[in-house]
């Protein structure tokens, strides 16, 4: 007696392929030989005059069984590891059924076409309709007469801007831009210290605006936001102008498509837009912070929708943000700052690094007010042209942040409260004192903008900046 169980076949084809419409003669002899299952992906009456099928036109078996092509036939063996074959042909197709004179009046050998699966767009419509249960987020249903941009603004997802319904299928197509599982979390987001899962980034990312590939650097900007140094749940508790700023080092920034030249802190590069907003909405929806609860704000600034730009790295001897804060060239890194609005330095005469380090100074000395020193850090913005002076003139980085610390040298005298009329001002004690205008690792410098027009900019920082309220915090993108 033999208990040797025979092996099943299952064969993958549809209608809209020439080969699967040629072989149907093939089809009926297996039928007519094995224990076969023909699944058709588009039209579930084809074949039905040769043999009885499986309308696959939800596609489950082909997504469950990783089909590229079709026709595909494989062979399921308990004793063995399953088989299969792509495309027609002959010889290998009697090979693996044991059957012989296939298709004796059709051609031996023809290429398959590709599985509906493949079909531009369908990996996420199929990951959302068959893998919905790595989704946890609510599933929000709108009614058949809402407008579901309306919708938005009506449950309070947006920041004033329209928002992108983030659908199952766009948040699926989001996580595949990380290899992170969906259910990891990375940190608690304040100010209602929430628990924040990859997925809930994603959702936000989409509702942003941002393509899959901005994502890694997306996680990055909140791992970053989350560091306990960055001081998030205080930023948005404070009522003055401060929110996070965004930086990108690094080949990320070029791959995606950041701008760090022309108008790079404006308006109209998808990236640096979306990647900046997807944070903000992130605190909004997920940690709770909106303007008018938590968030008081007195004026706040325009940054409170985005605040995002790459570094322009185009001089390979001047150091980036990201390697005066250790890192590698080559590394991929987000840096966050709290900062306010763009405050001009305009410099069109100065043809000599003492000069241009001079004019810059007294603009620093105004960041948060002119008679405080040590209240508030900030990002100098060097555009390329006045990088170039200093470049001309043999000066480096590090050069110019020693003429700077220089320039800003003040004796305390000068800057105490009701001198020159000004109630505001430092405190008697640091009368005998010299005062620099920013604490150690206050001032950061990075380079942006046009190379047309010598402007460069002030980022001024929260004033409660340093080791008692928030640092510049730097994090790798993966």
């Amino acid at each position: 007696m033999n208990d040797q169980i025979s092996p099943s076949f299952s064969l993958v084809v549809k209608k809209a392929c020439p080969t699967c419409e040629l072989i149907q003669p093939v089809i009926k002899q297996l039928a007519d030989a094995l224990d076969i299952t023909v699944y058709v992906q588009d039209d579930p009456e084809f074949l039905n005059s040769v043999v009885s099928t499986v309308d696959d036109s939800e596609l489950k078996f082909s997504y469950h069984n990783n089909i590229e092509i079709v026709p595909t036939l494989l062979r399921h063996d308990p004793e063995s590891q399953e088989e299969r074959l792509v495309g027609w042909d002959k010889s290998q197709w009697e090979t693996l059924t044991g059957l012989s004179e296939l298709g004796q009046d059709i051609s031996p050998f023809k290429p398959g076409c590709g599985s509906i699966t493949q079909d531009p767009g369908m990996e996420e419509v199929l990951a959302a309709r068959f893998e919905s249960q790595k989704l946890r987020a609510r599933l929000v249903n709108l009614a058949e007469a809402e407008d579901i941009f309306e919708a938005g603004y009506e449950r309070g997802w947006t920041d004033g801007l329209p928002i992108i319904p983030p659908t199952p299928t766009r948040v699926m197509r989001m996580l595949g831009g990380t290899d992170r599982l969906a259910d990891e979390i990375i940190g608690h987001v304040p100010p209602d210290n929430v628990p924040c899962p990859i997925e809930k980034i994603a959702i936000n990312a989409v509702m942003a605006g941002c393509k899959p590939e901005y994502f890694s650097t997306v996680i990055a900007v909140v791992e970053a936001a989350l560091q306990d140094k960055f001081c998030m749940h205080g930023l948005l508790c404070t009522t003055y102008f401060s929110s996070p700023v965004v930086i990108v080092n690094g080949p990320k920034s070029q791959l995606i498509g950041m701008n760090s030249g022309v108008n790079a802190l404006g308006q109209g590069n998808r990236a640096n837009a979306t990647i900046g907003r997807s944070l903000q909405l992130l605190i909004r929806n997920v940690g709770g912070g909106k303007p008018g609860g938590i968030d008081r704000a007195v004026l706040g600034n325009p940054g409170k929708y985005t605040y995002c730009f790459a570094e322009d790295e185009s001089d390979s001897d001047w150091p980036t943000l990201a390697m005066d804060r250790g890192f590698d060239r080559k590394q991929s890194v987000v840096s966050l700052f709290a900062g306010e609005g763009l405050q001009p330095i305009l410099d069109q005469l100065s043809r000599s690094p003492v000069s241009l380090a001079k004019s810059i100074a007294a603009s620093l000395r105004t960041v948060a007010h002119v008679k405080r020193f040590g209240m508030a850090d900030a990002i100098l913005v060097v555009c390329p042209e006045h990088r170039r002076v200093f470049r001309q003139g043999g000066w480096n980085k590090h050069d110019l942040r020693q003429a700077l610390y220089e320039e800003l040298m003040t004796p305390g005298a000068e800057l105490l409260s009701g001198v020159d009329g000004m109630a505001e001002g430092m405190p008697a004690r640091l009368r005998d004192k010299m005062l620099n205008k920013f604490r150690d690792d206050g001032l950061h410098i990075v380079t942006a903008g046009g190379t047309a027009g010598m402007f460069s900019a002030i980022i001024s920082g929260w004033v409660a900046s340093g080791d008692k309220g928030s640092q510049l915090v730097s994090q790798q993108i993966d």
